[in-house]
């Protein structure tokens, strides 16, 4: 990787993306490298969340929930003592990703193979299929099977 490395690594808080934020956050130790956490979030809220009550109605709210998601994984990086920065957007997340990759000028994205194998692949392709078509950096398919 290049001296002013950047890595980015997209997650929804689910196991199989804490485990790419887990590889993630080991190679930025290992590259002295920052860390851009991504997570997209549909902009509007659903039945569930106008149900709430007003003042509880924005912790719900689809673009907290993503930035919550977003912290938590970037408490792990901060741990380990990498710098690390939150991106929290509305879209979808293969567009939100590369977005964020062209903007900080990424060296590496790391996201997990969830969805590149099965039947499902061949009719909705993946966020890790998508997006590798269309980053302008290297991409790291953490093997998330396990997870």
């Amino acid at each position: 990787m290049p001296a002013n490395k950047r890595i980015v690594v997209g997650t929804d808080g689910s196991p199989t993306a804490t485990a790419a934020v887990r590889r993630a956050v080991e190679l930025a130790v290992a590259e002295d490298a920052s860390l851009h956490v991504v997570t997209a979030y549909r902009p509007k809220m659903g039945h569930e969340e106008r149900a709430l009550p007003e003042a509880w109605r924005w912790k719900a709210s689809p673009g907290e929930v993503a930035e919550q998601t977003a912290r938590a994984a970037a408490e792990t990086a901060a741990r380990a003592g990498v710098e690390v920065e939150c991106h929290s957007r509305p879209g979808d997340p293969a567009d939100v990703l590369v977005d964020v990759v062209d903007e900080v000028g990424a060296d590496l994205l790391v996201i997990g193979n969830k969805g590149m194998r099965g039947a499902g692949r061949m009719v909705i392709p993946s966020i890790p299929n998508r997006v590798s078509h269309r980053a302008k950096c290297d991409i790291l398919l953490v093997d998330t099977t396990a997870a």
